[in-house]
């Protein structure tokens, strides 16, 4: 476990902060190879990049500052400004409605750009569990299995050894990006299958996991699973009966 790279004029360099910076920049290499593939300018990834970051850090910090502090009773500016503390799906929604803002500035086509962002996505967020794992953040329930870790500098710090759901999720992302790779140019949403997907594997590594229950034996994020698979498949088919009248 390496929390921390280094220090430079006084500033922590962490090791989170290097993943979450390759997982964008990987991302948006994807993202403008898919771009290219769909006959648009590959130059614009790097363009939507910069609302998509944006959006994805700001959604992150405002979950995690919202949610804690309403259960919790901490101050929101003390956890929204803290170095910290962020939650993916706020980045997520977050991002995504941002991104969907610059493509219609830039007069990109929404639809096609999130499809030709699918895979990064699964690719990026991949990448961000590794930086998870590193720093010893959302680990999972104490454990005797053979691949139990123990996270002494983790946050919170545990000498137990626990599941490390971070790379469960790596490793199930990574084989939903390569679902979506195949299917790049056959789904009618290929969006919509990242999150369905992505949430279906989040419903079920958090049976690995110590987040409490909030309403019928499921925890928060698996909740959020449900309704991405509810959001993902609705705009499947959505767009499959599109496809299938406008070839009618």
């Amino acid at each position: 476990m390496y929390p921390e790279l280094f220090t430079i004029f006084g500033y922590t360099i962490s090791t989170f902060g290097l993943m979450l910076a390759i997982a964008f920049w990987v991302g948006s290499w994807i993202t403008s190879v898919r771009l290219e593939e769909e006959g648009l300018d590959r130059e614009q990834a790097s363009r939507i990049l910069i609302y998509v970051i944006v959006g994805g850090i700001l959604g992150s910090k405002l979950y995690f500052a919202v949610d804690v502090s309403i259960r919790d009773g901490r101050p929101f500016s003390e956890l929204f400004f803290a170095r910290d503390g962020i939650t993916w799906y706020g980045g997520l929604i977050l991002a995504t409605i941002v991104g969907a803002i610059g493509c219609r500035i830039h007069g990109i086509p929404v639809k096609i750009f999130a499809d030709c962002a699918a895979v990064a996505a699964a690719i990026g967020q991949s990448i961000g569990r590794i930086g998870c794992f590193l720093v010893g953040d959302d680990y999972g329930r104490v454990t005797d299995v053979a691949w139990g870790v123990r996270f002494p500098e983790g946050a919170p710090p545990t000498t137990a050894p626990v599941h490390p759901t971070q790379l469960y999720e790596f490793a199930w992302l990574l084989l939903v990006a390569a679902f979506l790779w195949r299917r790049r140019k056959n789904s009618p949403f290929l969006f919509g299958e990242y999150l369905a997907l992505n949430g279906l594997g989040r419903i079920a590594i958090e049976n690995w996991r110590v987040n409490p229950t909030v309403a019928l034996g499921m925890t928060e994020p698996q909740w959020i699973g449900v309704g991405l698979i509810v959001f993902g498949l609705g705009g499947w088919f959505y767009f499959s009966a599109r496809e299938r009248t406008s070839t009618s």
